[in-house]
Parts: C-alpha cells; sequence; structure tokens
C-alpha cells in the first residue's frame, strides 16, 4: 500500500514530466489596455478602447439603484437590442479610473452583463457598448452613494 506522501511525490513527478512536454495550459492572464484604465472621461475611454465618438441610444440600458447603500458593492448592469455588439463597457465618471468593466460580446450571446462595481462617491454611470461597425453608444444613470466605497 502506498501512503499519501508516495502518491503526491509521484503526482508531482508526472506533472513536470507534462509540463517539460508542454502538455500543460500556459497560465491565463488578463488583457490589459492600461490606456484605458488611465482614462478619465467617457471620450478617452472609448478612444482607447478604439472607438469613435459615443452617442446617447435608447437601444442600450443601464440597471442599477438609484440610492446605493455601500459604495465598495454597486450592482449595475448594461444590455443592448442593437445588432452587432462586441464590446459592453460599466464607466463610473467620478472614480479615479472610470472603467469599471469591459465585456467582449460575440454574436452568440445576448449583449447584457451584470456585475458588481465600487463607486467613492455619487456619480454618472455610463453602460456603453461598441459595435462592429466602429459605432459607440451609451445609457447613463445617475447612482448616490450614500457610504463611499473607496475609503471614504
Amino acid at each position: 500500500m502506498q501512503t499519501r506522501r508516495e502518491v503526491l511525490g509521484h503526482s508531482a513527478k508526472v506533472a513536470g514530466l507534462m509540463a517539460a512536454a508542454g502538455l500543460l495550459p500556459a497560465a491565463a492572464q488578463a488583457a490589459w489596455n492600461e490606456a484605458a484604465f488611465k482614462g478619465k472621461t467617457m471620450a478617452e475611454v472609448v478612444a482607447a478602447m478604439g472607438g469613435s465618438a459615443p452617442a446617447e441610444s435608447k437601444d442600450v440600458t443601464i440597471t442599477g439603484p438609484d440610492i446605493a447603500e455601500n459604495g465598495a458593492v454597486v450592482p449595475v448592469g448594461a444590455s443592448s437590442t442593437l445588432p452587432g455588439v462586441k464590446r459592453l463597457m460599466l464607466l463610473v465618471e467620478k472614480n479615479p479610473s472610470a472603467l469599471a468593466a469591459s465585456f467582449d460580446i460575440t454574436d452568440k450571446v445576448d449583449a447584457s452583463v451584470s456585475t458588481r462595481v465600487k463607486m467613492g462617491q455619487s456619480s454618472n454611470v455610463y453602460a456603453v457598448a461598441m459595435l462592429a461597425d466602429g459605432k459607440v453608444a451609451y445609457a447613463v444613470k445617475e447612482i448616490k452613494v450614500t457610504l463611499g466605497g473607496c475609503g471614504g
């Protein structure tokens, strides 16, 4: 009967051989667009992501509370009925980095996302849809925060 220590030793050897042979996947790394995260306004973020001038649209919707009790976890969502949406983004106007989230969308899924964002203070939140033809549409909602999420 093998001991636990022996089994773990053999497993480590097998994993080492698989890694040396290139049979293990490389570590997953998130794509990082530094210019987009440094953008302070919607126009700067959209330009850094390769989009054109944004235009307000009724085909893009944003969901979220009117008043968030805790700015550290504010539930927001974005969706669009426009055809050809390739990216949905959530931007918080008064955060140090306006870009809060970016989602790449394929034609096989509905253009609808939801997440939680951190808000340092009451601010406008934008849902931005980037289309395959380069057009950019957005919707805006003001969310009031009673307790700041960025150390406030």
